[in-house]
């Protein structure tokens, strides 16, 4: 195994959409596999907003096991880009206001969605993960080996967003979308970007002088 730190976290920070693999239920047994996007939670695991009618829907709802596929190949060169497979099960999880809220700033589109009613939040708890960053950096990883650290609590980092969205959006033009223990998230014109620091952040300290950097140079 040859994996560069964080960065499986990374890329699901990075990429704005993923392949679902889910059971098809008919004919029984093939996989079943669609396009959609999705948000890195505060775990950085994958939720995705699902329509009740879909057929991966139906299929998560007979067997909740499913594999996630997420690429990141800029240049279009997949096989010397990122790509990391999820494998583990999606759970319906309730549409909590932060929740929402959070998904929002990754796909603010979402809300006419949202609005019809018949879509619902799903997020994927991780068994296992491998990840492939080009040659000889590749191998498997349990799903709890993904962030050894303490998840920083949603409350935290909605404390973050709202002291430094508006300078970094004045200095910048980027909206500040998600914060984490590794790095922020950033969007301007539907485009994503990933800031990463350079080491682990622990305590509010650390992650509000690696925002003040993360300011200054997406400014310069």
């Amino acid at each position: 195994m040859n994996i560069p730190a964080q960065a499986p976290l990374h890329l699901l920070h990075t990429a704005a959409v993923g392949t679902l693999a889910t059971h098809a239920r008919q004919p029984e047994g093939f996989p079943y596999p669609s396009v959609l996007p999705f948000a890195p939670d505060e775990q950085h695991r994958p939720t995705i907003l699902v329509s009740r009618l879909a057929e991966h829907t139906h299929n998560l709802h007979a067997d909740p096991r499913a594999g996630f596929l997420v690429v990141d190949a800029p240049d279009g060169d997949v096989l010397n880009g990122q790509r990391v497979t999820l494998l583990g099960r999606f759970e319906p999880v309730e549409p909590a206001p932060g929740l929402v809220a959070r998904y929002l700033r990754y796909h603010p589109d979402a809300e006419r969605y949202l609005v019809l009613g018949d879509f619902t939040f799903w997020t994927m708890k991780l068994d296992r993960l491998r990840y492939i960053g080009g040659f000889g950096a590749m191998g498997w990883l349990g799903g709890d080996e993904l962030d050894p650290l303490p998840e920083l609590e949603r409350e935290a980092e909605d404390s973050l967003i709202g002291e430094f969205a508006d300078a970094l959006a004045s200095d910048s033009g980027y909206q500040l979308i998600g914060v984490d223990r590794y790095g922020v998230d950033l969007r301007k014109d539907s485009q994503r970007k990933r800031f990463a620091f350079e080491s682990a952040k622990p305590d509010q300290e650390t992650l509000h002088a690696a925002l003040e950097d993360c300011i200054r140079r997406q400014g310069n």
